[in-house]
């Protein structure tokens, strides 16, 4: 089995403890920042609303549109990333829910 390592990331200002392989730290990162991006893109157009209305918005733009910022065609979601993807937003319910 695959060794796992923990990493920190960041979500709208909160930090989560996830555990990863250690090939995968940097498409994760990677996507973390573009997601907390678009939440920013988010919150300066849509003034008023929940950062949990955000967050939805740009974890929902990110799964459904796989071009990049830069426009480059992305890598088929890996069913991991899918995964931990899930549980951030499981995570993200329970916190702000």
């Amino acid at each position: 089995m695959d060794e796992l390592i923990p990493v920190n990331i960041v979500v709208a200002d909160r930090s989560y403890r996830i555990k990863i392989r250690p090939e995968e730290e940097a498409d994760v990162r990677r996507v973390m920042k573009e997601v907390n991006e678009k939440i920013i893109e988010f919150k300066t157009a849509y003034a008023g609303k929940d950062m949990q209305d955000f967050i939805a918005m740009a974890l929902i733009m990110y799964a459904t549109h796989p071009v990049t910022n830069a426009g480059k065609a992305q890598a088929q979601t890996s069913p991991l990333l899918k995964e931990k993807l899930e549980h951030l937003e499981q995570l993200l319910n329970a916190h702000l829910g």
